[in-house]
């Protein structure tokens, strides 16, 4: 007889930073929504979108606090489903320091390439979205494969899944910024592997 045994259930008491994470943006949602809607303008402008005639300005911070804002709960659920999926993954094998790290350089990273890629065009939208710091864990499982001794340990399956969700949300939902996508994925790759490269260093002396 054929048994299936139901998936297991990440327990994200085990994963602090994660859990911190996903918290943080779930209770800024919820702010969104009690002033006003999370899809609203000029509530995701006053939660500190990212805008690049408000960059202009000077207000570089909004590169930060747009990595915790959303358009919505499909684009809340999208991402925190994927942090959910892959987050603790990195967590573990990274550590929690290096983790937090890849995650915010890779929306920072995001971030600018959007701001870029408006003042090169002239087409400015307002952003907003952890995507590109989900994106960067994506790419730091990414670098993984390049260490032989962990690639049995890895599940590739997990990662096409987290790709499928992001990229199905990306290409059927109109103004979403896959410049962001692909910047953070970039970025989160490449200080991955260098992380990577300093521990093996340290590792052999």
């Amino acid at each position: 007889m054929e048994t299936r045994s139901a998936p297991q259930m990440i327990d994200l008491r085990k994963f602090p930073a994660t859990l911190i994470l996903i918290i943080t943006n779930v209770l800024i949602f919820i702010l969104e929504t009690l002033a006003g809607g999370s899809t609203k303008n000029t509530v995701a402008i006053s939660f500190g979108a990212q805008a690049t005639p408000f960059l202009e300005m000077g207000e570089y911070w909004r590169l930060f606090t747009a990595m915790f804002l959303h358009f919505g709960i499909v684009h809340l659920g999208c991402n925190m489903l994927s942090l959910y999926g892959l987050g603790p993954a990195i967590e573990r094998i990274y550590g929690r320091p290096r983790y937090v790290t890849i995650y915010i350089l890779s929306g920072l990273a995001g971030n600018l390439a959007t701001w870029a890629v408006e003042l090169r065009t002239g087409d400015y939208a307002l952003s907003a979205g952890a995507s590109g710091a989900i994106f960067g864990i994506i790419g730091a499982y990414l670098a993984l494969f390049l260490v032989p001794s962990m690639r049995s340990r890895l599940s590739a399956k997990s990662l096409l899944i987290m790709l499928g969700i992001n990229l199905a949300y990306g290409l059927s939902t109109p103004g979403v910024n896959m410049t962001a996508h692909i910047g953070g994925l970039i970025a989160g790759a490449a200080v991955a592997a260098v992380m990577i490269f300093v521990i093996r260093q340290k590792q052999k002396r």
